[in-house]
């Protein structure tokens, strides 16, 4: 008599296997809501140390306000940020790497190169506004070219300000070429440039008042100011 075979059965198609693919699945959703509650309660620290560092200034804040707005303990800070120092320069760290591409994409837009030194000037005046504390806080501790006094040395932080400054002197460049803008290094006249932006960007209330937020300077006067101060006469 032949010996029957015993099959072997299948696994239906949707059910967990026996091989422990389901448990790996289970275990990676697990491990992205994870990093997804991690990555929310970083942006959540960064949000309030914004705001704090903006209106008392680096010293005069403590980690235990910051915690507090974020309703957060100061011992889950430690769990992101080495010190108070780590989490100052992250602040930083984080929109410079969301002002740098922003600068290139509308210098990339084409045009003159005076056009382009004009939407660079919409650019970083609307990103303040758009980020008061940030750019309550740049104001307080930064000039238009170099890191705040108080900044721990970051290789990263010191690359994203000469990037910023490269950007705005490459459109200087094209612009000499151009015989649109004066002669001139192109590096110091990007400097003169930021100058002019971050003097308009300290005095600007819907960065600096949370009360009233009309302009002192219309926004057009600062193009003006900017075009007479660079084009070629």
């Amino acid at each position: 008599m032949a010996r029957a075979v015993k099959k072997k059965a299948s696994t239906p198609k949707g059910a967990v296997s026996s091989n422990g693919g389901g448990r790996s699945e289970a275990a990676s959703r697990r491990e992205q809501r994870r990093l997804l509650h991690q990555d929310l309660s970083r942006t959540q620290l960064l949000d309030a140390a914004e705001e704090v560092f903006g209106a008392k200034g680096f010293h005069d804040t403590t980690l235990k306000e910051i915690a507090d707005l974020a309703e957060f303990s100061v011992g889950s800070v430690y769990s992101f940020f080495e010190n108070k120092d780590d989490l100052f320069l992250s602040v930083f760290l984080r929109r410079g790497a969301e002002m740098l591409p922003g600068m290139q994409a509308v210098v990339d837009e084409g045009g003159t190169p005076t056009q382009q030194l004009h939407r660079l000037v919409d650019y970083e005046v609307g990103y303040f506004r758009e980020h008061p504390n940030f750019g309550r806080l740049y104001v307080r501790s930064a000039t238009g070219t170099a890191p705040a006094t108080e900044m721990p040395d970051s290789p990263s932080l010191s690359h994203n300000y000469a990037s910023a400054m490269e950007i705005q002197a490459d459109v200087f460049r094209r612009g000499q070429r151009s015989k649109e803008f004066r002669d001139g290094d192109p590096v110091v006249l990007a400097r003169l440039f930021s100058g002019i932006v971050s003097a308009y960007q300290s005095v600007d209330p819907a960065v600096m008042s949370d009360d009233d937020t009309s302009e002192r300077l219309p926004l057009q006067s600062l193009h003006d100011i900017v075009e007479a101060a660079f084009a070629r006469t």
